[in-house]
């Protein structure tokens, strides 16, 4: 007895983006791109795999990500341990130092996609998520990691998105850490008693890491710990008077957060994220800052790098409670037809029309014109145009117009199929900008 097929659902995390809900994701990344460019950023992809090495060199052992929440598996052809990657950064500066990108100049480039971590889904944190990834290679100045936070401003402002906040902080150089490092193990051990697992887990491999910990039992140990920015430098307290200096220059107010730590290994001297209050427990939008060792440490020479990601499906979310503009309707014309030879009809001056611009839907299959008008209204397209065997026998279309247009008033009028793209042009509908 044939056993029956149980019925497949999405992986857990792992979420279905329908066309409603598609056609707002297309929407906003044409936004992001023009914003991108209006900078100077390129568009640049790498692969989904890459060798897990790659992460556990750039991003830390001893982070969450590359502890728990990496998808990993052994090639079964070769033997070799890939990962799907949970970041960008990593990779792009992979693909930077195998290309040679920084050869005879610094690089802006930008990715966006899909990125993967093995969480426990939540609103906000899925296992398969986007991001928008911006890095500015080769780059060494306070200068771009203020323009990058300024950039992000205007991001906000075209989007109409008001409640977010800047938070700020420098994490120095290495050899400032490595003394803060040494101040704040024995400032951990002589709290060791109030300690959560976490936290005894990464005394010793990751103490930074231990002051960012949301257990309220662990806030006023974390509070009184030694703060990284009394033992930063000269040259690294320089850096981030450079930055603040922009931003207040540029008007953008900021938070000095001395806790911000960020969850990866890479970073040094600025680092940043944008926060709200409403998207719950997960209230980072983007998060960012600088890395001048990766490059280095992954094999290239070494070049200083700044760069961030923004949390796509968290940032629409923001969007979606404010005042976004309306998603873009599926066609401007809508063609409804009567028989065989209305529907070859239709299909070439569908084609007339893409020509000259319009976006057109040719009705599939044959049905009433009841019907058809109903599915043309249905897809917000601004005129439906008509052909029955009257307009075939006449060599002409019967537009009707279903919204309102400068050619309100008009009704229904009949139109040469040489003269249709003509009359329907100027009532196509203009795309809105952000506000």
């Amino acid at each position: 007895m044939t056993q029956a097929f149980q019925k497949l659902a999405a992986i857990r995390g792992m979420n279905d983006i329908l066309p409603e809900a598609g056609a707002r994701w297309e929407q906003f990344e044409a936004i992001v791109r023009d914003w991108l460019q209006s900078y100077g950023y390129r568009n640049m992809r790498a692969p989904v795999l890459e060798h897990t090495r790659l992460f556990t060199r750039g991003i830390g052992e001893v982070t969450d990500i590359v502890e728990k929440e990496m998808y990993s598996f052994t090639d079964s052809l070769n033997g070799e341990s890939l990962t799907m990657r949970p970041e960008f950064t990593a990779g792009m500066v992979r693909a930077a130092i195998e290309h040679n990108l920084l050869y005879d100049r610094p690089q802006r480039v930008y990715a966006m996609g899909p990125v993967f971590r093995h969480e426990r889904p939540q609103r906000g944190r899925y296992r398969q998520f986007h991001q928008i990834d911006v890095e500015a290679l080769g780059f060494a100045g306070p200068d771009v990691d203020a323009e990058m936070i300024v950039m992000l401003a205007r991001l906000w402002r075209q989007l109409g998105l008001t409640d977010i906040r800047l938070e700020l902080n420098s994490l120095g150089q290495p050899e400032e850490r490595a003394r803060h490092r040494e101040a704040l193990i024995a400032h951990l051990e002589q709290h060791r008693d109030i300690l959560d697992e976490d936290g005894q887990r990464r005394m010793y491999t990751n103490p930074l890491r231990v002051l960012d910990t949301k257990n309220p039992a662990m806030q006023a140990m974390a509070d009184s710990a030694p703060r990284l920015s009394d033992f930063l430098g000269e040259a690294s307290r320089a850096h981030l008077q450079g930055v603040c200096d922009r931003l207040d220059d540029a008007g953008i107010a900021y938070r000095m957060n001395p806790r911000l730590v960020r969850g990866l290994d890479y970073y040094n001297l600025t680092v940043f994220e944008w926060v709200t209050d409403r998207l719950g427990a997960q209230g980072t939008v983007c998060g960012g800052g600088r890395y001048d060792g990766l490059i280095e440490l992954l094999g290239g020479k070494p070049a200083p790098a700044v760069g961030f990601a923004i949390g796509v499906e968290r940032l629409l979310d923001l969007w979606s409670q404010g005042e976004a503009p309306e998603a873009r309707p599926e066609c401007d014309v809508y063609i409804v037809h009567q028989d065989e030879a209305g529907q070859r009809q239709a299909a070439r001056l569908g084609e007339q029309l893409r020509d000259a611009g319009l976006r057109v839907v040719v009705h599939a299959g044959s049905s009433g014109f009841k019907s058809q008008f109903k599915r043309a209204d249905a897809s917000g397209a601004q005129v439906a145009v008509i052909l029955g065997a009257d307009e075939l026998a006449a060599q002409v279309a019967s537009v009707k117009w279903l919204r309102s247009t400068q050619q309100e008033g008009s009704g229904q009028q009949q139109v040469p199929f040489a003269e249709l793209a003509n009359v329907l042009l100027p009532g196509r509908p203009k795309a809105k900008s952000a506000p």
